[in-house]
């Protein structure tokens, strides 16, 4: 005898313990957030940085499928009561994480765009997204079944991915990258015993969590389960002298047998450890050797004040100590590098350069240490400062750098002393750009200052020829003129060195006044003082080619505004437009400094630049666009996939309405865009991409989970949700314009004051954000909502189909918000955030409608045994 539909219906709705219920959907919630984490960190080595953005994508895209699975399967799963389901599908979900990883470690993926390749990153992101299909299963059941307790169980989903943002950062500094993703299969078996209704289920939870156990301890050394392949190389080459993990970076040193060691990050970004003593003479032709550049700097202040944003093994600090510098203060945002590695394990090798009296290390973010010193300094100096490596919030910031805007340079010459200066070396390529666009937002810098003519405000110098892999520029900015003597001195050096070639000096490049008294060939500054002729001569035999030198001048000589035919127009902003790459100065409020290929030719561009182009650094760089692109391509077809095609194929007699399912995508794609838009903005005000995203998620997650427990008695009536749309919308575009200066004026304060104060500012809005999808999933219940139908519980529900729009426009909204936030700014992305919660709130009004009879499912259920 089979079992009727209502039969099965009241299977389906049998009473679970709010206990289990609670503490089953926050552990599992804990286990999936954490994962989607340590991916996002594991995959920053083992592919690359844009590709653990693609981690947070592929978790939603996997909660929403196990949501339509969930719904087109229903009939299949009502044969069994919840906590069985709940507790086979946690067990299956914790294996799942196992494979996982062990495909992410044993899959080599290079950055290539051939099929092969593309295959091998297909299968990790397929099995990477299998544990998210699983979770989303699990959740979509657990709010059909249970949906008189949504509120709670929704405030229980966000509190404990709340506890898995806080936590995670400490896992990472403890345990390392895959053993957190174990950890986040431990939890998940833990909530499978949770879910466990019968002894034999019980018994093979704790086994599974004995054994996830032992195999942390055994792997306590990070030796045992560790990167296999990392960028498609076999990871015999890396794990060399020493290796280890952190929040921020995964940090080897290489060359156990080697003269030099090198630290790598991430096994991509590399800086070189230093050995050299300071008080030997040869170390001054140990950094003409590996920072030729520094020299000059060297020349120019030999007994300067300075700050050296992102020292890493500290070849720039050896520069400025051998120099004759009194004072060096470094900022090292990587703990790993700066104490475990040059102040610990290689102290001896260093020769203690970090412990010398007049060297200061300081961890912490460069920018946001200098914007709250007092200090002023002779030289602010920024070697090759980049973003390769993710951050464990990288992957929701993308390729942003802080460091690298105008505001930032603002910040900079502020802390300068009066004829102080600021270096910064940068990649550069055939067609300058990276360089090129430290120029540009220096001028801009300037002239927002009162400067309009910076012809004299910039020294130029290139360090080695182009080869494949670019060459390094040195862009030294004043904010005074550089004196005939300053350049003299840099041209000297450059004489001396076979290596450094000029690209810009403001009496050779500038096109000043010509003196009579120095001849016509040689040029001369306003006072009549003369550089030699064999310097001027030098600077004309030691060029670049045309087509690297040439863009440096005309940037630097083009006015910025001047009277053509009549009409005000703007040279230098005429050619940031026309020039081939996008060189225009980038802001706070959309901080992609490193996108330098514009969107309009992005795959012309990289696709026609050969070999070299691609494995190039400016490759790794860009390749972001078409990895951004492709995901806005695959987000869009996956969301109308959701919506469409399972619609239109379903042959079920009842199917969801389509107004409910477009609210629950409006209040998805808010809250994901939301997020995102705010982790950027409290980057600089936190002083850590790590701190940002932990502070941020937790609180929002955590008040979001309040909001959600709230709504329950606030929220009963239709007028009240959109009210709370409204509030939301109105907050987020207050926070658009008022939340960048608000933070600005603070940064000053004390860490944990921060901490509070953006509690203060975030969990307000956090709270508000937690009630529409709860308040949504009522009214499509059947709880009095103005969408229930005379339906059983295998009929006609709604809820899984609202979980899966709710993840799936958060594949889109994770794509959509570095879209808008790359190409108008962050205020403009938290203004479309508002827009949507303001469409959410306009799709309420077509729940005003006569009230349809409704089977209540408020009252539980009993299970009716069935005989066959």
């Amino acid at each position: 005898m089979n079992k009727s539909p209502i039969t099965a219906a009241r299977i389906v709705m049998q009473e679970t313990n709010r206990g289990v219920l609670l503490a089953g959907t926050a552990l599992a919630s804990f286990g999936s957030l954490l994962l989607e984490l340590a991916l996002t960190r594991l995959f920053s080595v083992v592919l690359y940085y844009h590709f653990a953005f693609l981690a947070i994508s592929l978790a939603m895209l996997g909660l929403g499928a196990g949501g339509v699975f969930s719904y087109l399967r229903r009939d299949w799963v009502a044969q069994w009561s919840l906590r069985k389901l709940a507790s086979v599908i946690c067990a299956l979900n914790a294996g799942a994480v196992l494979f996982s990883l062990w495909v992410a470690l044993h899959t080599p993926v290079f950055l290539v765009l051939e099929l092969n390749n593309m295959l091998r990153l297909s299968a990790i992101y397929v099995s990477a997204g299998i544990p998210f299909v699983f979770t989303g299963l699990l959740f979509s059941l657990v709010f059909a079944r249970e949906a008189k307790h949504v509120a709670i169980l929704y405030s229980a989903d966000l509190a404990g991915g709340a506890f898995a943002c806080l936590a995670v950062v400490p896992l990472l500094n403890t345990l390392g990258g895959p053993n957190v993703v174990v950890c986040a299969a431990l939890a998940i078996a833990l909530a499978a015993g949770i879910w466990a209704d019968t002894k034999v289920h019980r018994k093979v939870s704790i086994a599974m969590v004995g054994l996830l156990i032992a195999l942390i301890a055994a792997n306590h050394s990070q030796r045992l389960i560790d990167v296999v392949y990392a960028k498609g190389s076999s990871n015999g080459y890396l794990f060399d002298d020493f290796a280890r993990w952190n929040a921020i970076s995964r940090v080897e040193v290489l060359g156990r047998d080697e003269p030099d060691k090198w630290v790598t990050i991430d096994a991509d970004a590399g800086t070189l450890l230093v050995n050299a003593d300071p008080q030997d003479p040869k170390s001054i032709s140990y950094v003409k050797k590996w920072a030729p550049s520094s020299g000059i700097l060297n020349l120019l202040r030999p007994k300067g004040k300075y700050a050296i944003i992102g020292p890493g093994g500290g070849i720039d600090v050896l520069g400025a100590v051998v120099g004759g510098s009194p004072d060096v203060t470094g900022i090292e945002i990587n703990p790993l590098i700066a104490d475990t590695i040059v102040r610990g394990r290689y102290a001896d090798y260093t020769h203690h350069l970090y412990q010398l009296p007049q060297v200061h290390i300081h961890v912490s973010e460069g920018r946001s240490w200098i914007r709250g010193s007092q200090e002023k300094y002779d030289v602010i100096q920024m070697t090759l400062v980049d973003t390769w490596a993710s951050t464990s919030a990288g992957a929701m910031a993308l390729s942003e750098n802080n460091l690298y805007t105008v505001e930032a340079f603002r910040e900079y010459f502020d802390h300068l002393n009066s004829d102080g200066f600021l270096a910064i070396t940068r990649w550069e390529f055939l067609q300058p750009r990276e360089a090129l666009r430290v120029v540009s937002e220096a001028i801009e810098t300037l002239r927002r200052s009162g400067i309009r003519d910076v012809r004299k405000n910039f020294i130029i110098i290139a360090a080695g020829q182009h080869i494949g892999y670019g060459f390094q520029v040195t862009v030294l900015t004043k904010k005074t003129a550089f004196t005939i003597d300053e350049e003299r001195t840099v041209l000297k050096q450059v004489q001396s060195n076979a290596g450094l070639y000029p690209l810009y000096t403001p009496n050779v490049y500038g096109r000043p006044d010509i003196n009579s008294n120095c001849g016509a060939s040689v040029p001369a500054d306003n006072d009549g003082n003369c550089i030699e002729q064999v310097l001027a001569q030098l600077s004309e035999t030691r060029m670049l080619p045309h087509e690297i030198t040439e863009p440096f001048q005309q940037l630097i000589n083009l006015s910025w505004r001047e009277i053509v035919d009549g009409v005000d127009a703007s040279p230098r902003g005429k050619f940031i437009h026309d020039y081939p790459f996008q060189i225009t100065p980038v802001t706070d409020n959309a901080p992609f400094f490193f996108f330098t290929f514009k969107t309009s030719s992005v795959l012309h561009t990289l696709l026609a630049g050969g070999v070299q182009a691609r494995i190039g650094r400016d490759w790794r760089n860009n390749l972001g666009l078409v990895v951004l692109g492709a995901m806005l391509i695959i987000s869009i077809v996956a969301v109308s996939g959701f919506l469409v095609l399972p619609l239109a194929l379903h042959k079920r007699a009842h199917k969801p309405p389509i107004t409910p399912l477009l609210y629950f995508v409006a209040v998805g794609l808010g809250f994901i865009v939301v997020e995102i838009a705010l982790i950027q903005r409290f980057v600089l005000f936190l002083g850590n991409p790590t701190y940002a995203m932990t502070v941020v998620v937790f609180l929002m997650l955590l008040s979001g989970g309040a909001g959600s427990f709230a709504s329950k008695y606030w929220l009963k009536e239709t007028v009240r949700v959109r009210a709370v749309l409204g509030a939301i919308a109105g907050l987020v575009t207050l926070y658009a314009f008022l939340l960048h200066t608000v933070l600005a004026g603070l940064v000053a304060l004390p860490f944990l004051e921060k901490v509070v104060l953006s509690a203060m500012l975030l969990a307000p809005l956090g709270f508000l954000m937690g009630m529409p999808f709860p308040a949504g999933l009522r009214e499509i219940t059947g709880q009095d909502g103005a969408f229930s139908k005379e339906l059983t519980a295998t009929e006609g529900n709604t809820v899984e189909w609202a979980w899966a729009m709710n993840a799936a426009s958060g594949v889109l909204g994770s794509v959509l918000a570095i879209v808008l936030a790359l190409h108008f700014g962050l205020d403009a992305t938290l203004g479309c955030a508002a827009g949507t919660y303001l469409t959410a709130a306009a799709l309420t009004l077509l729940w005003q409608r006569p009230r349809m009879s409704i089977v209540s499912i408020e009252e539980p259920a009993t299970e009716t045994c069935v005989d066959a």
